[in-house]
This record gives structure tokens, sequence and C-alpha cells, in this order.
């Protein structure tokens, strides 16, 4: 089965692109050639920008697919120029959505499929939830054979689940406070991406999954004090927490606290029974502090080629002084 990926080196899609390799797909992937992460063994790559339309067709000009697999498309325009293009060309279309276009704050838990999608207070979302409206009228209205695939918190060893990278690591690695948003005990779901890669190669090419919409996570709930804590175990080292609404991160930074209030604050808990059902033994195996013990690693082993953000560090330091009552120098 011939598989295109629109991307496939991002931190989801490395994690897949050699799982649909050993499944025995033949496997190519389109994009800018710019990342850091391997190409698998076995997959072929053609160089291009998916932002251009006819250099797009010039491009797959002649080729065929059986599955096609677009992993950064974030906007309706961008899915309805696939509609466009691959409509009565594919067997299957998947597009990457995002767990956070579930209803915030959630009305019941554990999320379902069936959850309403509804995210007020984070436009990635909602473009998110246009786009899977889009693709959806075009299943329903001319059979495009599309599957909609929402990842949660999904990591691989470059991945911190903070806002900060390699500057969150640094802080913590050098003994200064940490933000936690809200009190640190809501529940939160961590997926590393080879456990992804499972459930979703086994939905490529499977009619049952066609006109669905699936998510796929872990079934480990940690608390975001544990995820720091569990971090901070894996550098040998004690974090320092300071808890702050998440209201008040998005005073200072509306794009961190949009991220905040419209996902993370809310407790992640999902039902994978769907995924279940139409990938039989698909299981989440690796558990976060295995996945820290790697990003840890990474880390110290690349630390060179890292930076620290001094925006961003005067930043939490300013959010911090605002949270504890203190009058910030000047």
């Amino acid at each position: 089965m011939r598989v295109l990926f629109i991307g496939g080196t991002g931190v989801i899609s490395s994690g897949c692109a050699p799982e649909a390799v050993r499944a025995g797909f033949e496997l190519t992937l389109l994009n800018r050639g710019q990342s850091f992460r391997p190409v698998p063994t076995g997959a072929k790559v053609l160089i291009g920008d998916y932002q251009d339309r006819k250099s797009m067709e010039d491009l797959l000009k002649g080729r065929s697919f059986d599955v096609v697999v677009n992993w950064i498309a974030f906007t309706p325009d961008q899915v309805r120029r696939d509609i466009e293009m691959f409509g009565g060309q594919v067997g299957q279309y998947v597009f990457i959505s995002s767990a956070s276009a579930y209803q915030k704050p959630p009305r019941s838990l554990p999320i379902t499929e069936s959850t309403p999608l509804e995210n007020p207070f984070w436009e990635y979302s909602r473009n998110k939830i246009a786009c899977e409206e889009a693709l959806m009228d075009a299943y329903f209205s001319e059979g495009f054979p599309v599957t909609v695939v929402r990842p949660s918190h999904t990591y691989d060893r470059t991945l911190l689940p903070f806002r900060g990278g390699y500057t969150w690591l640094n802080r913590l690695l050098t003994g200064q406070p940490l933000i936690v948003h809200g009190d640190g005990t809501s529940l939160w779901v961590l997926t590393h991406h080879t456990d992804f890669a499972k459930g979703f190669t086994g939905l490529l090419g499977n009619p049952r999954a066609i006109g669905e919409a699936v998510h796929i996570t872990s079934d480990e709930l940690l608390s975001w004090n544990q995820i720091a804590e569990t971090l901070a175990s894996a550098a040998g080292v004690k974090a320092k927490l300071v808890h702050v609404p998440s209201e008040t991160v998005a005073k200072f930074d509306p794009d961190w606290g949009a991220s905040l209030v419209g996902d993370k604050s809310h407790s992640g808990i999902f039902d994978n029974t769907k995924i279940k059902r139409l990938v039989p033994g698909f299981r989440a195996e690796i558990p976060f502090y295995q996945g820290a013990r790697e990003i840890i690693h990474w880390y110290r082993e690349t630390e060179a080629d890292h930076q620290v953000d001094a925006g961003f560090n005067q930043i939490i330091d300013r959010i911090i002084a605002a949270q504890q009552g203190v009058k910030p120098s000047l």
C-alpha cells in the first residue's frame, strides 16, 4: 500500500514513519527537508513546499497513493485545497486534528469521540474544529474518504511538556523556580510518539476508519505536579514549583495562556475504547518516567545546541513576582 505523509519528520510523525515502514507500507514523505529528525530507512522523500499548490501539483503529477496523511494542515482553506487535490484520487485521507478541540471545560469525563468540539479560548483549536467540519461535510456530501485523528499531548525525546523547552530545563537544573498552572493537581495524559504510532498505523488503509474521528492517547494519568517532579527525578534534582492561575499567565503571555485555559488547565482523561476497537491489540506501554529519562538524556547530550531564551526567562520571573506579590525591580 502506497502511503504519502505530508510532513513526516515532526514530533509525532517521526514516530509513525518508521512504524509505517515496519508495517510494510511503501512510504513517501513530502516536506521541505529541513528537519533534524532522520528519515527512516526504506522511505522515499519528495522535497517541496506544501503551501505552494502549483509546486505540490507538479511534484505529485504522475504519482498515486492509496493513503494521504496531512500532518501540517491547520486551517480550513488548507483542507479544502486537499479535498480538491485528492478527492477521487486516494482511498483514504487522514487529517491530524487535536484533542484540544474537545469542549473546554469538558462537562463530563472521560472524554470520548462524541464529546462536543468547542473551544472558545484557543484559536489553534477552533481552526482544527473548522478543518474537521469542512472534511466531514465533504465526506457526507461527496464521499471524501476522511479519517480524523486527534492526538493529545504526544511527545518524543526532544519535547519537554512545559512551555519554554531548554529554558525550562535550564531553570530546573540551576534551581530556579518553575511555573505550574493552577494548583498542579489537574490530571493529564502524555503519550510517547512510538506508542501513538502503534495505534495510528493500524488506521492506515483500515476501511472501518473511513468517516470516523478517533483519539489516540496513553491511559496513564499524571498530575502536573507529578509531571514536573518526574522530570526533576530523571535529572537528579528537586523542582521548585510555583503555582500560578492560568488566567494570570495569560495576562503576561496571551499565547501561553490560551494553551493553558484552552487545554492544559482542564483535566484530560480519555476513553480509548474506539482506537482499541479499530486497532485490536493497541496499548500504550511507555510510562512517562521512562520518557522523562529519554528527554533529559537527549537534552544533556545536545546541550551545546541549545540556548536560554532570556526574554522567556524574564516573563517567567515577572509572572512569579506578580503571583508572590513582589514588586519587580525597574
